[in-house]
């Protein structure tokens, strides 16, 4: 057995004391929540491999390390044949029924703010967490998805316009899923706070 480099196990300790709930949150959202710590323990496995190439800021650490946990799910889904292994999830509820009170229309919006987020894409919903979620700027976004960072903002404000189409078709009585077109004209409002956000 080699003997361990001290600076080396020092720096991964310190990634690992800082960065390990975030990602196994990260990981949650994304797999049930008795294969997430698998998911972390495999990311942490190829981030000791592969220290020497850890950024040195934290947040761009947590952000290549969300990158090397996201490449892990891929290579799971891939492995299991499971196609909605990186769907994230919102809430797990069940329809209510409100009562007028201030605290129903908190549900009723939760409600159908999760069956809205249910009807975009694995890609939108991936896109959007990454930023809502995970508190990613831009750069470290995109460093996750392995494009550039002008391409994740395309993907960013394509995602929240779905999210608020499906949204509106949500709280429409009667309303059928809105397509998850990419193109399609989005009427104009004010902007929700995740689009006012970097």
């Amino acid at each position: 057995m080699r003997k361990l480099q001290p600076d080396r196990e020092g720096r991964f300790r310190a990634l690992y004391a800082d960065a390990y709930v975030d990602v196994l949150r990260f990981a949650q959202r994304r797999v049930h929540p008795s294969h997430a710590e698998d998911v972390v323990a495999d990311a942490f496995l190829v981030a000791w491999r592969r220290a020497e190439e850890v950024p040195n800021r934290s947040d761009d650490a947590r952000a290549w390390l969300f990158g090397i946990a996201r490449h892990c799910l891929l290579n799971t889904q891939r492995g299991l044949g499971r196609q909605d292994s990186l769907a994230v999830r919102i809430a797990e509820t069940a329809p209510a029924t409100p009562t007028g009170r201030p605290e129903d229309e908190a549900v009723v919006q939760r409600l159908d703010l999760a069956a809205a987020w249910r009807r975009l894409s694995a890609g939108e919903q991936e896109t959007l967490s990454l930023s809502v979620f995970e508190d990613l700027t831009s750069p470290q976004a995109a460093r996750v998805l392995g494009i550039s960072a002008a391409s994740y903002r395309l993907r960013l404000l394509r995602a929240r316009r779905a999210l608020r189409r499906q949204l509106e078709s949500v709280q429409q009585p009667g309303s059928s899923p809105a397509p998850a077109s990419h193109t399609s004209a989005v009427p104009p409002s004010t902007p929700t706070q995740m689009e006012t956000q970097p």
